[in-house]
């Protein structure tokens, strides 16, 4: 057992730097599809219910869901009217934001003050994303009735897009952990900078 733990406690730099390649990882996919029709039409109930966030389109909530696109199918009247909203002009702005804070989280390995900014953006991200767990309607389960009446809707039962959100949890984390490496080699860095510094002989 000592073995594994030594083995373990030896590799925790390395580890917070996959945890870097991990955030990239998700931030370049995740951004990446914000180019994408599918991806931009899913994140519209988030952006139009969040206060932080609706602004963006120009369209008020809830009239997007007269209009969404289940994904695998493209209906033209529904295409025209997320046109009108800035729907895919938002996204693609958003998704080359996240792709530019995994970049960020990456260059950690090797420029600790990009990683500290990739850290904390990841973290501020992830807080945002977490507050659609109060402000979007979507993230619990409906009360849509049926033959058997259930108690299951609504807070706490997430639904699948709640669930997903749910999981920024560890996004949010793993930025802090990221940022506070970075900061913690920045400190090294300066501490040693100022031992090797010559004393001047006035001193």
């Amino acid at each position: 057992m000592n073995p594994i733990l030594h083995t373990l406690a030896g590799a925790q730099r390395n580890l917070v730097h996959l945890l870097r390649i991990s955030i990239f990882i998700v931030m370049a996919w995740i951004g990446g599809l914000k180019a994408f029709q599918y991806e931009a039409d899913g994140i519209v109930p988030f952006v139009a219910n969040s206060p932080l966030m609706q602004f963006f389109y120009s369209k008020d909530a809830p009239e997007y869901q007269q209009y969404k696109n289940p994904e695998g199918k493209t209906v033209t009247k529904n295409i025209e009217w997320h046109k009108a909203n800035r729907t895919y002009l938002f996204s693609y702005g958003l998704g080359t934001v996240i792709v530019l804070i995994g970049l960020l989280a990456l260059a950690g390995i090797w420029w600790p003050g990009l990683g500290l900014v990739g850290g904390l953006l990841t973290f501020l991200m992830s807080l945002v994303t977490l507050s659609f767990l109060i402000t979007t309607p979507e993230v619990y389960v409906p009360n849509l009735g049926g033959d058997f009446p259930t108690p299951h809707y609504g807070f706490p039962y997430l639904s699948g897009a709640g669930r997903l959100v749910l999981k920024d949890v560890i996004m949010l984390a793993a930025g802090l952990i990221a940022a506070s490496d970075a900061a913690q080699r920045l400190l090294q860095r300066r501490d040693s900078s100022f031992i090797k510094k010559p004393v001047s002989q006035n001193e």
